[in-house]
């Protein structure tokens, strides 16, 4: 089934470049433009303390709170010649950096462009859509748990030919550091990124849209150990030897992605797809490294041996706009599994050294989302959360971390 997804995907991305974070307001010369999006919302969660990825991990003795989700401030100017973008996330948590990078192009076309500083990672097609525009509240698991922020720094080239026969192409190739963006490049490998897209908006009397691509990302961790882990169908096998320390476990994914889009009598109907399988270093998960954070992309040098994992994982949205009025219906369906070598039945088996860590989560989320006004947006969303039972102690049965958001959004 995966497979099929898979091939599908590539043989069947990138909707409107407006609606990307790797690019100014407006490739049109101008000076100084701010643009930005505010969401504020209030959310309750099934159980107290839950891990969540839907905005972060609840407070241990709390299951409901008011947050601001997101507050960017995107400032840009663009010439003949060249672009830059400047761009802030404002929450309670405090400032971060989220964007900073100039892009330089010829005067007489924008079919090639080079980008360098903190942008995000071209892979696939949920990673660079802006979440200003996104119906669904947040990114799908694996994706967070892969790229957490999404950016990072380093310097991309992207292709977009002006001929009209290969207009609907988009190109492109990143270097970067592969340790996120707020923290230093802790090795001297650097990572590579690539992404291929087509889209084309004037099927069907210009009714149907499609779009759809291929991406892949070639990168690496160092080890500091002398062990690291490598797993089987039986769990993990250790490996210890003096020459592993100062080797580099890899961190493979290639991916694929569809979105498609009809015009329709019943208004708009939605559906995008994406599919990422591969490589994943991660650690074990210990008291302080709980659960899918086990898996999770590092932001700095791992201080404990290196588990190398074989993961997939996926998500489904499709969304309806009722005829012609302000409400769209959200269907959606995720799941990431990030061992899948390992069956969850066996999971927590004595020698095995698995972990909460290799735990498969699937995710049904469902809601609405009403256009109050041209830049005003209400959203209604559900999500419940399963994830498979196993023989770890606190993973018998499914864990109660279902989450509900109501969250109210500004942009400008």
């Amino acid at each position: 089934m995966k497979q099929l997804l898979f091939s599908l995907l590539l043989l069947c991305p990138f909707f409107a470049f407006s609606q990307s974070n790797n690019s100014p307001s407006s490739y049109d010369p101008h000076e100084i433009a701010i643009t930005g999006y505010l969401q504020t919302q209030y959310q309750r969660a099934q159980s107290p303390g839950i891990s969540s990825f839907s905005g972060g991990n609840f407070e241990k003795n709390s299951q409901d709170r008011f947050m601001i989700r997101r507050g960017r401030l995107k400032i840009d100017r663009s010439d003949k010649y060249s672009s830059i973008v400047f761009q802030i996330d404002a929450t309670q948590n405090g400032v971060a950096l989220m964007d900073a990078f100039i892009q330089l192009h010829r005067p007489d076309s924008k079919n090639l462009l080079f980008t360098a500083g903190l942008f995000n990672r071209p892979f696939g097609y949920s990673i660079v859509y802006s979440s200003g525009y996104r119906d669904f509240p947040e990114r799908a698991r694996v994706f967070q748990t892969l790229m957490p922020r999404e950016r990072d720094i380093g310097a991309m080239v992207t292709f977009r030919p002006d001929h009209k026969m290969f207009h609907f192409l988009t190109a492109e190739l990143a270097v970067i550091n592969g340790s996120g963006y707020s923290a230093r490049d802790y090795d001297t490998k650097k990572d590579i990124v690539g992404n291929l897209g087509f889209r084309f908006d004037s099927l069907a009397n210009k009714k149907l849209h499609i779009g759809f691509g291929g991406s892949f990302y070639k990168g690496s961790v160092r080890n500091d150990k002398e062990t690291y882990y490598t797993s089987t169908s039986n769990g993990f096998v250790k490996n210890t030897s003096p020459n592993n320390v100062g080797s580099n476990a890899k961190r493979n994914y290639y991916g694929g992605n569809l979105q498609i889009q009809y015009d329709n009598t019943f208004g708009a109907t939605s559906f995008k797809a994406e599919y990422v399988a591969g490589t994943q270093p991660g650690v074990a998960s210990t008291s302080s490294t709980t659960g899918a954070i086990a898996s999770q992309s590092f932001a700095a040098q791992p201080a404990t041996d290196l588990y190398l994992r074989p993961f997939s994982g996926y998500y489904l949205w499709l969304s309806q706009r009722i005829a012609k009025s302000r409400f769209t219906a959200l269907l959606a369906y995720d799941v990431y599994d990030p061992n899948t070598d390992v069956k969850e039945s066996e999971i927590g088996a004595p020698n095995s050294f698995t972990t909460a860590g290799d735990i498969k989560f699937s995710t049904l989320g469902y809601g609405m989302t009403c256009q109050v006004g041209p830049r005003i947006k209400l959203t209604a969303y559900n999500e419940h959360v399963v994830n498979d039972t196993t023989e770890l102690p606190e993973y018998v049965n499914d864990l109660k971390d279902d989450v509900f958001t109501m969250r109210l959004q500004y942009r400008w």
